[in-house]
């Protein structure tokens, strides 16, 4: 039992330190078989699923051609004569592909009409036949969205005036119009003044005159830029705004002297004893 059979080759070292090899590792080193060199793709690449690549049932060029028809922009031309054109296998051979493709669901080709009356092939490639019945439609380009400018802050409230008549109006928007010629920082735009309008409208009736109602928005400005000068303004003529001016009584009628005939020219006029007017007095 110890005699050491010359004849019998010795066994082989094991790679991986004496363990036995799997049986696919045997087979393959048994068998020879494919080894792969795989770089990593980061661009131009297309997904191809192993039930296409290793389908059972298609042919080898069914296989090929649903490959390069998946690799294809939507839109491409993929009928017989193009493929024809772009391949060495012939009309008969691509057409049989098609069917084939067509056949296990990688392709669905259906006629359709257009609005001009032709009937045109419309192709639809599935890289996943069963998965979904919708096509994928190539989606439009969405324009580009413009910045949105941020909201514009509302100004303060201003004070309102109690009969807004138009020559007052008129009067209150020549005021802010002066303004810039004092302070050109104090230049504002049409929007800002017309919400401003009714604030000096109201200054004006509390029996101020213009130039009494630009001192006041003018004087004693910041130094700093102002970059909302008509808030600025807003917020004056409501925290400036002057009281109201006493009350004063209509005077009585009664009151006036009584009406007098003149002795010259008998005209009416107002005197408090009867003689002449002041005109004949003249």
């Amino acid at each position: 039992m110890g005699t050491q059979h010359t004849s019998a080759q010795p066994h082989s070292q094991s790679r991986n330190d004496g363990k036995n090899p799997s049986p696919r590792t045997r087979t393959a080193t048994r068998r020879g078989g494919v080894t792969h060199d795989n770089a990593r793709h980061t661009t131009h690449f297309t997904v191809i699923g192993n039930h296409l690549a290793q389908h059972a049932e298609l042919s080898l060029t069914a296989i090929g051609l649903a490959a390069h028809i998946q690799s294809l922009p939507s839109g491409a031309a993929i009928d017989i004569r193009s493929l024809a054109a772009r391949f060495p296998e012939g009309t008969t051979r691509i057409a049989g592909a098609l069917r084939e493709l067509e056949a296990h669901g990688y392709l669905r080709r259906t006629r359709e009409r257009t609005k001009d009356g032709f009937i045109v092939t419309r192709t639809v490639s599935c890289n996943q036949p069963g998965r979904t019945g919708t096509t994928e439609e190539p989606k439009p380009k969405r324009p580009a969205q413009r910045e949105k400018k941020p909201k514009r802050r509302a100004l303060p409230a201003v004070p309102q005036p109690a009969y807004p008549a138009p020559d007052l109006l008129a009067t209150a928007l020549g005021v802010l119009s002066g303004l810039r010629r004092t302070d050109p920082r104090l230049l504002i735009s049409v929007t800002d003044a017309e919400h401003l309008v009714p604030g000096v409208a109201a200054w004006l009736e509390r029996d101020l005159t213009p130039e009494a109602v630009h001192n006041a928005l003018t004087a004693d400005l910041p130094a700093e830029p102002l970059y909302r000068p008509a808030a600025l303004l807003a917020h004056r003529l409501t925290d400036r705004l002057p009281p109201l001016p006493p009350y004063r009584a209509p005077e009585n009628p009664a009151a006036r002297h009584p009406l007098q005939n003149c002795d010259t020219c008998d005209r009416a006029y107002r005197a408090p004893e009867p003689g002449t007017c002041g005109a004949c007095r003249t």
